[in-house]
């Protein structure tokens, strides 16, 4: 069957999935919703009637195809549209909206009454696409000033064409449809939209159904959510929402090779703005796969500010941030203690749940070192893998190497254990060779291994521990004790008659030393308590006996080899909760409680002087220890004690979540008898009441929030400790710290941090860390980042003291080019441990399976 149609008014040609019905002036009025047929959304209008008419089409003699094609003949509906002007579609043209086919009388009429409108869907990422129906394709809309063609072999549509299949809309001057192949051809003007990727160019051929073809000098933007994210109402996540990566660019021509699927030559990427192409990508051939989320590119060159960044015969990125294998961007910086810092990192996507990274780090004053990690996780285990290894330092003409394994397995059955082993070649390791505070100044690396079991109403674990030693000579360190092994159980039974419970603690452990004194240590600690509660109040007596026997070995003379301690142990923990409503700088309906508590315990005095000392110590002396039935730490010393500790609680309430905005407190412990059991080299308290203890925590205005405590002595007057921590943050990108550490003749330091925005798109970043009693500098941290919209710079400069009369200094640049590559030294890690509430000022993503940054 030929035709042609034309005239002053366009026509629409729809290629359905059923034969051709009959002649066009028989068929029904289109009924399917346009939405469901990925029509672009727009509101439905009422067409004028056109002032010269064209002639009407001939009618179309019904035609039986001999063989069904794959995409069956053409079936014609009459839908008159204005004419439009000529357009000259471009880059950021908005999507085309193009004109309805015409809806039933009886919809027509409600939409024209105003009682209802057209639904605005639009097909997404989130929503299935209708797959083929008995081996056809999905239905396809034609529409132009003229249309002519034979219906079974080829339609040509001119002037103001468009074809549009669900999710893909084509538009230009001239188009041509061949049924057979299901494949499209467009001349002039091409303007190719597939979900929100816009490609145009002169001239274009694509076979609809698998998105196989061609787009010759196209200019095109390709807009993707990245693979996992949701579209939509979902629940709460601790997790960013990752926002859609955009590509643009040019090229001498695309190929199609697949849904997601382009090969580019003699192409250009970039994710900045058409308008704005600060930084591209220019590349003789280039592969995106969107399905994969995995760009490549052969003969690259990087352009920032039109200035040629780098060149590589072949790159590897990412689409989206995410993590894939290849060879990460160097990093260079520079230290006084290794001169000029280079690594160069490849990395490994091993699986899904599993990496690896290999870094190769030159340093011009020591020589080349290799650092491995390896990561894993799964259901029922995880960790992590670290070795690194110098074979020959320059400096001290030595090999040097460090490591690390962490592990945790969940045995089922309620087992579970793990690992945690680290290791160095030598003392000075990690002050030489690392640029992090925290590791340059730890002293006692761990080796230890665990054995668990939760069994409902007890459990226990079985474990062995013991160190390196880091020693620096002018600050020697004490050896501490090995557990080789350590044992302890515990157990709780709430469901005793009268409502009394049940409690146990159990340890064995055997201490071992490289020099020192050996022993052996059983405890056992049963308890029984009688709970009494009520809605305001509740009190809870308590009684329990502590026996411990040691066996020793290597002790001193005079000391006996086996030694046995019983000691009772009694308290009646009580407390009452009152409430009032009250406001709170203008903030209305809080409400304010009033909490006291107070904790009686008596443990009568026990001869302990000739019992060694392996783990024990005064603990802290802070508020949850005033209520601790020992003031030591570890099982060596049970502290006589008949006192009574008194604290008052009050906090403001949010009535409607019940969220805790502010809470204060003050406590003081009273003494009724003096102290008699010590540590050797203490003093015994004389006192009859201990320090006084106050805290502030929580929300004190909007966006602003503080953590302060104060231990005063009354007997003498002094303040013997304040820590002070105020924050403001009134969004990502701006916070302000504040903090000041205080121990009377111990610490004294002063702690600023921040980060602010200064003017256009620079942000200040830094910290000063000061030690009033060391009158030096312990840490300092400056910088200036800068966000340019699809890109982000960075200059950090770090100066940490690392031991007694050495520091060292590193400098950090780095250009983040969005969802592409970050080049140089990466200061993000160290930004986000010296400054509270650091926020990345472009676009984070995090790692869905690590949860890395």
């Amino acid at each position: 069957m030929s035709y042609r149609l034309g005239g002053h008014f366009g026509w629409f040609l729809v290629f359905g999935i059923a034969g051709l019905a009959g002649a066009a002036e028989n068929l029904p009025p289109l009924s399917v919703d346009p939405a469901l047929l990925g029509l672009a959304p727009s509101p439905v209008k009422r067409m004028a009637p056109p002032t010269a008419p064209g002639p009407a089409p001939a009618p179309l003699p019904a035609v039986v195809s001999p063989t069904p094609p794959p995409v069956p003949p053409v079936s014609v509906v009459a839908a008159p549209v204005p004419e439009q002007p000529a357009r000259q579609p471009q880059l950021a043209d908005p999507p085309v909206v193009a004109e309805q086919p015409a809806l039933p009388p009886t919809y027509s009429a409600h939409v024209a009454a105003g009682e209802l409108s057209e639904p605005e869907l639009k097909a997404t990422r989130g929503m299935t696409p209708l797959s083929k129906v008995d081996g056809q394709s999905r239905p396809s809309f034609l529409s132009a000033d003229y249309i002519w063609g034979k219906s079974d072999v080829e339609t040509v549509a001119e002037g103001n064409a468009e074809i549009r299949r669900i999710g893909t809309t084509i538009e230009s001057d001239r188009l041509s449809y061949r049924h057979a192949d299901d494949e499209v051809e467009a001349v002039g003007h091409v303007r190719l939209t597939s979900e929100e990727d816009v490609i145009t160019g002169p001239r274009m051929r694509m076979r609809l159904e698998d998105s196989v073809g061609f787009f010759e000098k196209p200019e095109y933007v390709l807009k993707r959510l990245p693979v996992g994210a949701s579209i939509g109402a979902s629940a709460p996540s601790s997790t960013p929402p990752r926002e859609p990566v955009i590509g643009s660019g040019a090229a001498e021509r695309i190929d199609f090779e697949g849904e997601g699927l382009f090969r580019m030559t003699s192409a250009t990427y970039s994710t900045c703005a058409p308008t704005n192409r600060d930084w591209y990508a220019e590349v003789d051939e280039m592969w995106l796969d969107y399905n994969r989320e995995v760009g490549e590119a052969k003969q690259a060159t990087v352009y920032f500010k039109g200035v040629p960044l780098l060149h590589s015969p072949w790159l590897s990125f990412s689409l989206n941030n995410q993590r894939k294998s290849g060879l990460l961007t160097p990093t260079y910086g520079s230290t006084t203690q290794s001169g000029l810092d280079i690594t160069v990192p490849w990395y490994w996507n091993i699986a899904p749940n599993m990496d690896a990274t290999i870094t190769p780090r030159i340093m011009s004053k020591r020589g080349i070192q290799l650092n491995n990690e390896f990561r894993y996780l799964d259901h029922n285990y995880s960790g992590q893998a670290r070795y690194e290894i110098l074979p020959e330092d320059r400096v001290t003409r030595t090999r040097r190497s460090a490591y690390s394994l962490v592990h945790s397995q969940n045995f089922g059955r309620g087992f579970s254990g793990g690992l945690n082993i680290n290791g160095a070649s030598d003392d000075a390791y990690f002050s030489d060779l690392s640029t992090r505070l925290s590791v340059v100044t730890q002293t006692n690396l761990l080796r230890q291994g665990s054995l668990s079991y939760g069994g409902g109403w007890w459990n226990a674990s079985l474990m062995a521990q013991r160190y390196q030693t880091l020693q620096d000579p002018a600050a020697p360190t004490a050896v501490p004790y090995y557990r080789l092994p350590q044992l302890t159980v515990s157990a709780a039974r709430a469901d005793l008659p009268f409502g009394a419970a049940f409690g146990f603690s159990g340890e064995y452990v055997n201490f071992d030393h490289p020099t020192n004194l050996l022993g052996k240590r059983t405890v056992l600690y049963p308890q029984v308590s009688l709970p009494m509660q009520a809605s305001a109040f509740s009190i809870t007596p308590k009684i329990g006996l502590h026996m411990t026997r040691y066996a020793l070995e290597r002790q001193a003379a005079g000391t006996p080899a086996q030694i046995t301690r019983n000691v009772p142990i009694f308290s009646i923990d009580s407390g009452v909760a009152f409430e009032r409503d009250t406001e709170w700088f203008g903030q209305q309906s809080l409400i304010q409680t009033l909490e006291p508590r107070l904790y009686y315990l008596y443990v009568p005095v026990r001869e302990q002087s000739q019992i060694p000392v392996f783990d024990s110590g005064r603990t802290d002396f802070n508020f949850a220890q005033i209520f601790a039935e020992n003031r030591y730490g570890g099982s060596d010393r049970i502290g006589d004690a008949n006192q009574a500790t008194l604290m008052v609680t009050s906090r403001l309430l949010d009535p409607a979540s019940g969220i805790e905005l502010l809470r204060g407190a003050v406590g003081q412990r009273f003494y009724f008898t003096t102290e008699h059991v010590i540590l050797p080299g203490e003093t015994a308290r004389s006192d009859r009441k201990t320090d006084l203890l106050a805290s502030l925590s929580g929300r004190v205005l909007p966006k602003t929030y503080i953590d302060a405590g104060w231990q005063y002595n009354p007997n003498k007057s002094w303040t013997e400790r304040l820590n002070f921590g105020g924050r403001y943050q009134p969004e990502t990108g701006r916070v302000l710290n504040a903090g000041y550490r205080y121990t009377r003749d111990q610490l004294g330091q002063i702690d600023v941090s921040g980060q602010w925005p200064l003017f256009g798109g620079w942000h200040g970043v830094g910290r000063y860390n000061y030690s009033t009693k060391e009158r030096r500098v312990v840490e300092t941290v400056g910088g200036l980042e800068y966000d340019g919209g699809c890109w982000a710079a960075r200059f950090v400069v770090q100066r940490i003291a690392t031991q007694a009369n050495k520091s060292t200094t590193a400098l950090f640049f780095q250009l983040e080019l969005n969802g592409f590559s970050r080049i140089g030294s990466n200061p993000l890690d160290l930004l986000k441990r010296n400054i509270p509430g650091y926020g990345i000022i472009n676009q984070p993503t995090a790692d869905p399976i690590f949860g890395a940054n």
